[in-house]
């Protein structure tokens, strides 16, 4: 990919792990790492889509990027693909949390066993993907972790009740992680997406008319794409961002 970005070279070298990186936002920032020069690893739960990223960013990256299937939702098997990223990339400095599932799902409909598997992919796995990472965090300097959010939950949005509340969760979970992990020299931000057009997105939810209303309410009166958060989040896992954490980052737009 070309780099329209800053670079951070601090971030050469470094090993970085992606979930979610095979499409969307995550193969977004996936090839965004690897532009930086770092050792990428990803996991996803899509075989074929995420084999054919790893295969097309490894031709051209400095370092070869690595895919390790996994379904988050199963705390042993996120856990252990995290651990056989680790040994691939050899050590890691940054964490990014990228997986999630936007489902809508009206408050009507929501079965137990609806909600159990929205929290699992949505806020469930982000605490045991963290809590697997963190041997090797831990033997970094200036190990960063960034877990993304969403402003569904500041929106009153009333489609995706379970959604929102795992959103509004990862908030709570990012700030409780900066203040433990702190002390250890490990920050931990969170990133919170406004309405970022990508192909899934148009092809499950986003209309011409829905997208046009949002950008007139937004100051910057432009479609925001997965580009528009690759900047951000090389930001927070670089030394750039060093005195930062516990924070929130707002990529909207201007919508809030």
């Amino acid at each position: 990919m070309s780099a329209p970005f800053v670079q951070h070279p601090d971030l050469s070298g470094k090993g970085v792990l992606v979930t979610g990186g095979g499409s969307g936002i995550g193969a977004a920032l996936t090839a965004g790492f690897a532009a930086q020069g770092a050792k990428v690893a990803f996991i996803d739960v899509a075989e074929e889509p995420s084999r054919k990223l790893a295969d097309d960013l490894s031709r051209r990256s400095e370092h070869p990027v690595t895919f390790v299937r996994a379904d988050l939702r199963r705390v042993e098997q996120a856990q252990e693909a995290v651990r056989q990223a680790t040994a691939l990339l050899g050590s890691m400095s940054v964490l990014v949390n990228n997986a999630g599932w936007d489902d809508r799902h009206d408050v009507e409909e929501v079965t137990e066993a609806y909600w159990d598997e929205s929290q699992a992919v949505n806020l469930k796995q982000m605490f045991f993907v963290t809590q697997a990472a963190l041997p090797s965090l831990r033997q970094e300097s200036g190990a960063a972790i960034i877990n993304f959010s969403s402003i569904s939950y500041l929106l009153n949005m009333g489609g995706l009740p379970s959604y929102a509340a795992a959103k509004a969760g990862i908030v709570g979970l990012t700030k409780s992680l900066a203040g433990r992990l702190g002390p250890e020299g490990i920050r931990v931000n969170a990133i919170l997406p406004g309405m970022i057009v990508t192909e899934r997105q148009r092809r499950l939810w986003l209309t011409e008319e829905g997208i046009s209303e949002t950008v007139g309410r937004q100051c910057l009166k432009r479609a925001l794409t997965e580009a528009d958060l690759v900047g951000p989040c090389l930001f927070l896992a670089s030394s750039a961002s060093a005195g930062m954490t516990a924070q929130t980052m707002i990529i909207d737009g201007g919508l809030l």
